[in-house]
């Protein structure tokens, strides 16, 4: 079938059955499956796709897979970042946080940062990358996701990639900056999430009983690690603000930041 027609078929079929974004979701399978760019759709209208191709990915689609797992890679800051079973899909308003480190560090000479629960490594790598004199290191626990930072991270030789758990000890030279994404969501909430949240890796969500466990422990085992006057970057989820103040004991000047949706997101905080 031409791209038009596998768009108008998929657009039917995700929305007959309840898909949420049905209209993006069939432009961006449809798309990848004929190997362009969303915005090149429209000049491409009458290239054929494969059709069994086009059954799978919406059966996946139905099932509750994520569309970011069926596309096996997805867009974050400047890059495309490689993703699949196993590990966190990249979100934009974590762009964010990575936009605000790029700015603190571009001052700083041959700046030092640690990437904590580094996932996909979309956070270190996207700093990598904008800073070439960098040097960073993306620690990240799971197998499965530290295959896919290695894949990511090929060909970015700035970037060290550590196979950890950031609750053990780890050997790393003090740092300019840690930032990290650590998971925040509490434990009993895990089971009201999207479906296609769901089907992302349990301990890249599950900060705990109240959410808070990774920043536990990056203010009791990781306060050390910066340098002198260094900073730390957290998101947070946008109802722990207040709480998060509470936590981070060993650190300074322990800041609050919004998104662009006024929402509290992040956390800066002086060493």
């Amino acid at each position: 079938m031409t791209l038009k027609e596998a768009f108008d078929y998929s657009f039917s079929f995700l929305n007959a059955n309840g898909i949420d974004e049905p209209d993006f979701k069939a432009l961006t399978v449809c798309c990848h499956i004929a190997g362009i760019r969303n915005s090149e759709y429209h000049f491409n209208k009458e290239q054929i796709i494969s059709d069994k191709k086009l059954d799978d990915c919406l059966c996946r689609l139905k099932s509750g897979e994520p569309l970011q797992y069926i596309i096996g890679k997805w867009d974050f800051f400047d890059s495309e970042f490689y993703v699949g079973e196993g590990v966190l899909i990249p979100r934009p308003e974590t762009e964010e946080l990575v936009e605000l480190a790029i700015n603190i560090l571009k001052n700083v000479n041959n700046p030092i940062v640690i990437d904590l629960c580094s996932g996909t490594g979309c956070i270190g790598i996207s700093i990598a990358e904008a800073l070439t004199d960098s040097k960073v290191y993306c620690i990240e626990k799971s197998k499965k996701a530290y295959s896919y930072l290695l894949k990511n991270a090929n060909g970015v030789d700035n970037v060290v990639p550590i196979n950890d758990d950031i609750f053990n000890d780890i050997n790393i030279e003090k740092v300019d900056l840690i930032i990290s994404n650590p998971p925040y969501i509490k434990s009993c909430d895990i089971q009201n999430l999207q479906d296609e949240v769901k089907r992302e890796p349990a301990m890249a969500l599950d900060g705990g009983v109240d959410g808070l466990d990774f920043y536990r422990v990056i203010n009791d085992k990781w306060f050390g690690f910066i340098k002198k006057n260094g900073l730390l970057l957290l998101e947070i989820g946008n109802d722990q603000g207040s709480d998060i103040l509470e936590v981070l004991t060993n650190f300074r000047n322990v800041e609050v930041k919004k998104d662009l949706y006024g929402n509290d997101r992040m956390v800066v905080a002086r060493g």
